[in-house]
């Protein structure tokens, strides 16, 4: 899968912003050829815009028909299209129609008010006008979505603004047990709390219900995503690489095609042998650059492959993990471009707990905090961790210590629901 920056002319490669390469097939022959889009709803999805929004405009463009509503996720236009030509009206469209005007942030909402098209940027503030002339703002016009859930920015606007009030209250002597937020956010053990310069109630709640959790195997469903149980794969998983890692990084039985099938000889684990290296020659992972990952990862061909977050996960993170995490965010974000990218860094953190929690028990108090970290900094979406939660999988560790990570979450994933039940309910 390839991902590029949303903007064209940007060619930054950790421009946060990115989105998958159109892919297209050209079908039939004669009158009766056309062109399907494979991969138009998730580019569509990275735009925060309606599949039919940009169909619609490839088809004023090409002055061709086109479905706006394929039940089976085939997004046609009619005609022969090359998959690179689209890619330029797609240029066409992100400026148009997605980029604000001000500070040509992708980050911004589609507003319809008074008969006019608004560009409301969730960055700068600004709300700019979409030309009205233009042939799809007819049809958004005609075809305005459904009022639905609101997005993640205003959820977490929300929540924060009501955790700053309780916050207050508190301050003001209304708190249960006489207790207090600190201006630096750390607590009366000197934890710091989740969110820079914040230890809220929310964060009291995650580290109290945390220290909480037993080994008791939380009742979940085994996980359907299939794993590849042969002996050739457990052999593979268990393989041992240099230095401290405990297992293969690898896990086989997917789509990606592997280099060298065994002995620690394949692409992912030169990557998590050469930052072991680098961390030890340097006096700790935290001195690995980002930049240096990225660019080792890129000269193997596998800085676009879900698998290399497994590596990544297990390599540039130790016990520090909840600090270590905003700061290789920007890496972390540029890499994970689709659901695929984000189970493979979630798959990487059930793996790190559980490996890690072998020896030592105490690191399962990290999860929950791990997990709201990975929410906080915008890397895994709201949606993928509940899904997450809700199903224990052997493909990144044995099936008992996946139910026990997932039960080491439950203080954060409560609280995900529980969020998402108060936000649906202020609607």
């Amino acid at each position: 899968m390839v991902t590029i920056n949303i903007r064209s002319d940007v060619k930054d490669p950790f421009y946060r912003y990115k989105m998958e390469k159109l892919q297209s097939k050209i079908e039939g022959k004669g009158n009766g050829i056309k062109t399907v889009i494979v991969n138009l709803s998730s580019v569509a999805q990275s735009l925060a815009r309606p599949g039919a929004y940009v169909i619609k405009y490839f088809g004023f463009e090409l002055g061709a028909q086109t479905n706006t509503n394929p039940a089976d996720d085939r997004w046609i236009i009619n005609g022969a299209h090359e998959a690179s030509k689209l890619q330029d009206y797609l240029d066409g469209f992100i400026n148009k129609f997605v980029l604000c005007k001000k500070c040509k942030n992708p980050e911004t909402d589609v507003v319809i008010k008074d008969g006019r098209i608004l560009l409301d940027c969730k960055a700068c503030g600004q709300r700019s006008d979409v030309d009205l002339r233009l042939k799809l703002s007819g049809f958004i016009l005609k075809n305005q979505p459904k009022k639905g859930k609101k997005d993640k920015a205003e959820k977490k606007a929300a929540r924060k603004a009501r955790e700053n009030r309780n916050g207050d209250s508190k301050e003001n002597g209304h708190a249960s047990g006489g207790e207090s937020n600190s201006e630096n956010g750390s607590n009366g053990n000197g934890d710091v709390g989740i969110e820079a310069g914040s230890d809220d109630e929310m964060t009291r709640r995650i580290k109290a219900e945390a220290q909480e959790i037993d080994a008791t195997p939380v009742e979940v469903k085994d996980d359907e995503w299939t794993v590849d149980m042969s002996a050739e794969a457990v052999r593979a998983r268990q393989q041992q690489l240099p230095d401290d890692l405990k297992q293969k990084l690898v896990l086989g039985g997917d789509d990606d095609e592997e280099e060298g099938e065994g002995g620690g000889n394949s692409s992912y684990d030169q990557l998590g042998s050469w930052i072991l290296s680098e961390a030890e020659e340097k006096g700790g992972v935290n001195n690995v650059d980002d930049v240096a990952i990225y660019l080792k990862a890129k000269e193997l061909g596998i800085e676009a492959k879900h698998r290399t977050l497994l590596v990544l996960v297990q390599t540039i993170f130790d016990d520090d993990i909840v600090k270590q995490i905003p700061k290789r965010a920007g890496m972390l974000k540029n890499m994970v471009s689709s659901e695929k990218h984000e189970k493979a860094l979630l798959g990487g953190v059930e793996r790190f707990i559980g490996i890690r929690g072998k020896e030592n028990p105490e690191i399962y108090n990290l999860t929950s905090k791990i997990l709201m970290v990975l929410y906080n900094e915008d890397i895994v979406s709201e949606e993928m961790l509940t899904k997450w939660g809700t199903k224990a999988s052997k493909k990144y560790i044995d099936l008992p210590t996946s139910k026990k990570v997932r039960k080491s979450a439950e203080a954060f994933l409560t609280w995900l629901a529980e969020a998402e039940s108060d936000d649906e309910d202020s609607e």
